[in-house]
This record gives C-alpha cells, sequence and structure tokens, in this order.
C-alpha cells in the first residue's frame, strides 16, 4: 500500500472566502444616508420606508435615522425614521 497519494490527486482546497452577509446596524441604532443596514443573499428582510436594495440584495439607507425591524404575518421589513 502506497502512503503517499499520487502527484495532483488531492481532493481538498475548494474552500471559499466568507462573504461577510448579514446585518450590520440593528434596531433603534442610527444609520447615516448610504449606510448598509443588511447584506443577505435574496430578499429575507424586505425594504420598508427610507431604505432601498441593491443589486445584490443589500439593503441601504437613503436618509439618516434610526433603523426599525418590522414584521407582519409573512415577511420581515426593515425601515429607518428620521
Amino acid at each position: 500500500m502506497a502512503h503517499k497519494k499520487g502527484a495532483g490527486s488531492t481532493k481538498n482546497g475548494r474552500d471559499s472566502n466568507s462573504k461577510r452577509l448579514g446585518v450590520k446596524v440593528y434596531g433603534n441604532q442610527p444609520v447615516k444616508a448610504g449606510g448598509i443596514v443588511v447584506r443577505q443573499r435574496g430578499l429575507t428582510f424586505k425594504p420598508g420606508k427610507g431604505v432601498m436594495v441593491g443589486k445584490d440584495y443589500t439593503i441601504f439607507a437613503v436618509q439618516d435615522g434610526i433603523v426599525q425591524f418590522e414584521t407582519d404575518k409573512k415577511s420581515k421589513f426593515i425601515s429607518v425614521v428620521s
């Protein structure tokens, strides 16, 4: 039995870099216009008032204010109120 694998036959080495997703500014905390509130894959959090969604589903503030998280029956919303 060989104790070394043949050259170039490794099955490891495919780990990807972490994407640093998640909530960046929590409820009742201040945020400035343009500040990122949540980085996400897909619309886990939906935009409320005072925020917009980027093309990679990042939710960011469009006005200065305080972050608020709200829920209804199915959806979670993020708003920024001044």
